[in-house]
Parts: C-alpha cells; sequence; structure tokens
C-alpha cells in the first residue's frame, strides 16, 4: 500500500511551536540577535501603547534582505541546526524570529531591503489566514501596505524622545497586537502592565545580555522607546577573579572563571548600585553567567550544580562557550535554557567548590566587619589580613573586656585568654578562615606558658572530659596544632 502524506494542521503547530518557552524579554532578544547578526549598529524596539491592540516594531540598520532573502527566513526552519556557523553568529535553529513573534502575537509582518537599495518587500504570517484557508500560506505585502506600515513606524519613532540622528532602517519587524497583554479587564490594567514589563524586566534584561555589544569599541546602540539603553556588566571592576579554567571541546572553547564581588556590596546594593540591576538582589543575581558569541544565554542561580544561599550572593561564575558546541549544552530554541553536559559537570563542581568557599569568606567577612582602625567607634573583634582571608580577633583593649581583666587575678586572666582563644576559632573556623598555629607561637602571641596549658588541660579532666575530646575538639579550637604539642602535655593526654 502506498504511504500516506501528512501535513500537520497550520494553526495547531504554530500555537504549539509558539510555546518555546519565551517572554516577551526574551522574544524581543531573540529578535534582537538577527539584528547584530546582521551587522546593525542602530536598533530600535518601539511599542505604540495608546493604539489597541497594541503594535511593536523592531527595527534595524542591518544589511537587511532581498526579496529572496526574507522569503528563505520566513520559512520554517530557514536553515539547518547543522550548518557550520561563523563563530559570532547569534542564530541556531533558524526559527527563531518565527517562535519568538508567535509567543507574542498571531500576526506579524516583516518589511525589509537591502540597506544598498530603496525598495522594500515584505511577508506576513498570520494565523487566522492560516486557520481560513488550512494551508500553509504567508500572505505578500502590496506596496501600498508596505506605505502604510512604514509611515506609522516613522510617526511613532519621532514621537519618542532620544531618535537617532539619520537612522534610516532596512528591516522592520512588526508585532500587531501582543495577546499575552490583551487579557485584562481594562485598557488601563492593559497599559499599566505593558509599561510596567517594558520599563523594569525587559529593559533590565536586554542591559545585562547585550552588555558587551553595547559597551565595547564600537558599541551597538539599542533605543527602548523613549530611552537608549546603557550596558550592565555582571563583572564590574571590583569584584575578585578566583581561577581561569580552559578547555577545547570540538574545537570550541569552553572558558570557566569565577569572581567575588567584595562584601560592601551586600551594603551598597540596596539602592541603584553597580553589582545588580536596580530590580533585582545579590541572591537574584548569584550563579552561572553563560557566553556564546558574547552573548548572554542564562543568567543567576546554579543551573542545579548546587543550590542558592545567601552566603553564595557574592558568587557569579562567567562560562563561556563557542556556538559549535551548541548540541552538547542542549541550548533551546528560545535560547534561554541550557544544560551543563553530563560529563563536564564533575569539572563544572569541582570548580564550584573553590568559588563557593571564596564567596563564603567574603560573605562572613561582612557578617562579622568591624569599623576601621582609625575609626573612634570600638568594637571588640579586629580584622586581621591573613594568606587564607580576613581573620578575627578579640580586641583586649575593648572597655568591657578591660573593665572585666582589671577585676581578675594572674591565673583567671590566662583561663580567660584560653576560653577567648576558643571562642574566636571557633568563629574564624566557620567563616572558613581558622587556621592551625604552632603550639610555641601560639602560647607566645597570647603571653602563656606551657604549664598554663597543662593546667588548663588538668582542670578539664578533672571535670570529667575525656583525654580523647581534648586532643581531638579542644585543642584544636584553641588554635594549637596537635603535632607541635610538647612531650610533656602529649603524654598527660596518652
Amino acid at each position: 500500500m502506498p504511504n500516506e502524506i501528512c501535513i500537520p494542521n497550520p494553526e495547531y503547530l504554530i500555537k504549539s511551536i509558539a510555546e518555546q518557552g519565551y517572554t516577551l524579554e526574551t522574544s524581543i532578544a531573540d529578535l534582537i540577535d538577527n539584528s547584530i547578526s546582521a551587522a546593525a549598529k542602530n536598533i530600535e524596539v518601539l511599542i505604540d501603547t495608546l493604539a489597541t491592540p497594541f503594535v511593536l516594531f523592531i527595527a534595524d540598520d542591518g544589511h537587511g534582505m532581498s526579496e529572496g532573502d526574507l522569503k528563505k527566513n520566513m520559512n520554517f526552519p530557514s536553515s539547518s541546526i547543522e550548518d557550520i556557523r561563523d563563530s559570532q553568529d547569534l542564530g541556531r535553529f533558524g526559527l527563531g524570529m518565527k517562535t519568538a513573534s508567535f509567543s507574542q502575537t498571531r500576526r506579524f509582518t516583516v518589511i525589509s531591503r537591502k540597506y544598498t537599495q530603496e525598495k522594500y518587500y515584505a511577508r506576513t504570517w498570520d494565523v487566522n489566514h492560516l486557520k481560513s484557508t488550512g494551508r500553509w500560506e504567508i500572505i505578500i505585502n502590496t506596496e501600498d501596505e508596505i506605505n502604510t506600515y512604514l509611515d506609522r513606524y516613522n510617526n511613532l519613532s519621532k514621537g519618542f524622545l532620544n531618535s537617532y540622528k539619520d537612522f534610516t532602517p532596512s528591516t522592520i519587524i512588526i508585532w500587531q497586537s501582543l495577546y499575552k497583554f490583551e487579557n485584562h479587564f481594562s485598557l488601563q490594567d492593559k497599559r499599566e502592565v505593558l509599561q510596567k514589563e517594558l520599563t523594569e524586566t525587559t529593559k533590565e534584561y536586554l542591559q545585562l545580555i547585550f552588555h558587551r555589544f553595547m559597551g565595547n569599541s564600537n558599541p551597538i546602540k539599542i533605543r527602548l522607546n523613549n530611552e537608549q539603553l546603557k550596558p550592565f556588566n555582571p563583572f564590574p571592576s571590583g569584584v575578585r577573579n578566583i581561577s581561569i579554567q580552559q578547555k577545547l571541546l570540538m574545537g570550541n572553547k569552553l572558558c570557566l572563571e569565577g569572581f567575588v564581588l567584595p562584601n560592601r556590596s551586600l551594603s551598597e546594593s540596596k539602592g541603584i548600585s553597580m553589582w545588580t540591576l536596580p530590580h533585582k538582589s545579590l541572591m537574584d543575581m548569584e550563579g552561572i553567567y553563560i557566553y556564546r558569541a558574547d552573548r548572554i544565554i542564562v543568567f543567576g542561580g546554579w543551573n542545579e550544580l548546587i543550590k542558592r544561599s545567601p552566603r553564595l550572593q557574592l558568587a557569579r561564575l562567567k562560562i563561556e562557550i563557542g556556538n559549535g558546541i551548541d548540541h552538547l549544552f542542549h541550548l533551546n530554541v528560545a535560547k534561554s535554557s541550557i544544560s551543563i553536559p553530563f560529563e563536564e559537570r564533575f569539572a563544572f563542581i569541582r570548580y564550584l567548590s573553590i568559588l563557593k568557599t571564596e564567596a563564603e569568606k567574603e560573605f562572613f567577612n561582612y557578617e562579622t566587619r568591624v569599623s576601621p582602625v582609625s575609626s573612634s567607634i570600638k568594637n571588640i573583634f579586629k580584622k586581621i589580613p591573613t594568606s587564607n582571608g580576613i581573620s578575627l580577633e578579640i580586641d583586649t583593649d575593648f572597655p568591657i573586656l578591660t573593665s572585666l581583666i582589671n577585676t581578675l587575678n594572674e591565673d583567671q586572666i590566662k583561663t580567660l585568654k584560653i576560653i577567648l582563644r576558643m571562642l574566636i576559632n571557633s568563629i574564624n573556623k566557620i567563616r572558613k578562615v581558622y587556621i592551625e598555629e604552632n603550639y610555641t607561637e601560639l602560647i607566645e602571641k597570647d603571653g602563656l606558658s606551657e604549664k598554663d596549658i597543662y593546667n588548663a588541660i588538668q582542670t578539664l579532666l578533672s571535670s570529667g572530659i575525656s583525654k580523647n575530646n581534648i586532643l581531638q575538639e579542644i585543642l584544636p579550637t584553641i588554635g594549637i596544632n596537635i603535632q607541635s604539642l610538647p612531650p610533656k602535655i602529649l603524654k598527660l593526654l596518652q
């Protein structure tokens, strides 16, 4: 028997493939990817919220498309994922423009011309048209329709502030209605929700993920309605890098570099700062930042390698991958999700353990931070720089402590010093800056003697504490390296 031809229902299929995890900001970003790949230097994202339904325009001055190019790029898909791509090509599936657009609208038009030519061409995908015809049929727009779209775009562009000088677009994408924002009860609700989405979420998302393009020596300009966006670099000056690990996968670079924000960012990030986006906290922004061809694909969170934690909010991991290994990282159509290859997970986790330790040290330095030495405000803790981080010490000149010491006899003062030594070492151990010292050095530092330690151990033994417990638990909390104990004390504990 002959095989059956199975042609999918165009309406059903388009609505299905549009559900690829897109949000407004990721959809717009996907279209900006195409503009960047087309060598655009100026990009406009304009939304007319006064008219109903809402209309969005994305315009750029890149290379543009001939009518043949436009026809090809409106196909599903327009290229193969197996095609060899330029190292800076931001595409992958050949579906981005279509799926991103259909995730936000049911009708969109693309107008384009080669930048060396005058004549524009246009094509429109319309779900209602597909539904009524039942065919995979794209609308070829007339010259009058194209001129109407261009007039509306030009009027809208001039109506906003900060327009580009001598800007003539090569390509304009038009979303005719934004159905996800048009289900609210009143027009005012719709406008308020969309406006908030634009000025907060979308604006900050674009400033972050395209920051390298907007911040390089030949920057790309992105205008969102009245505002030209400024790049937000999640790794500004002042962050401390840990180390760099690099390897090649199928000839493509894979680079890991950890960074720790200074503990002052914990207080400085409460308002507008260089450390976070205005509507995000440090915890929102802790985690992995994956760059692909200079564009951030994923940011924040640890991609299920480790869990978020307040103690890690100063940690950020920058990962650079080439676009030739997309399939290994399972990049999705929306370019908003990625998975670490199983065979690389152990290397990632091992690297993260180093970053985690350094970030926790910096965090605990803030939690127990003290006033500067020059300050007139006294604090019971002193900060001491060490090779293992900032260590805390007890300031015996602290007024209350000085007053207490003045009431004690010599033996009681020595006992108090041992107790304080146990206390501060326990704190430093929690903060991961604990260092065991040679017995002689530690004793000399606190003005103690071998006899003082010997008497303290005898007191502990007489109270019922075992020798093993003293050796394994208590002496290390004093900071003593038990290997350096003198024979007399070792004999007492045998």
